[in-house]
């Protein structure tokens, strides 16, 4: 696939199943995301991965966090499940870096490129995936649960496998409709 395809053609694949990018599809994966804009090269982010039990143990640390945080029953009940729609969870975290000149907003947006990228990686690879976002991205409980300093950001959670259904072709999208010119 063309990148012109491949950007053009992009969708969210909601539906997942496995197998998840493993070896060197996953380390392709990765490495996309590794070049990204990303000024003064300071590699503001990390990324944790979770796929099989550590799946459960994210569903957990979810768990703890909406029942602290006092989410909703419903919402405290389906935390657990929330990382099982996939066989892999990709947790992406800005992570600034001190710097005199990239200011902690421009390095959250090359994390946030980070997750993109991998996104569209996978899908030139066959397999499908989701940026899910929602309250965990802002719930420092847990982010304290990941290990995750006072400055860090969870930007996206990015959950990756193969479509269970292809997702449908995009919406027509009406560029006029976003641009202005001065």
């Amino acid at each position: 696939m063309d990148a012109l395809t491949l950007l053009l053609q992009r969708r969210s694949c909601p539906a997942l199943q496995a197998p998840a990018p493993e070896g060197e599809n996953l380390d392709l994966i990765l490495r996309a995301a590794l070049r990204v804009p990303d000024f003064q090269r300071l590699r503001p982010y990390e990324f944790i991965i979770a796929e099989g039990d550590g799946l459960v143990r994210l569903g957990v640390l979810l768990e703890e966090a909406a029942v602290a945080s006092s989410k909703p029953p419903e919402i405290v009940e389906r935390a657990p499940r929330m990382p099982l729609r996939a066989p892999m969870v990709i947790v992406v975290v800005s992570r600034p870096r001190p710097s005199e000149l990239v200011s902690p907003f421009e390095q959250r947006l090359t994390a946030g490129c980070a997750v993109m990228a991998m996104q569209m990686a996978a899908q030139a690879l066959g397999y499908g995936g989701i940026w899910r976002s929602g309250w965990p991205m802002f719930d420092r409980g847990l982010h304290e649960a990941l290990g995750l300093g006072a400055e860090d950001q969870v930007v996206g959670f990015l959950y990756l496998g193969t479509p269970a259904r292809q997702p449908g072709p995009p919406p027509d999208a009406e560029v006029g409709r976003h641009v202005r010119r001065l």
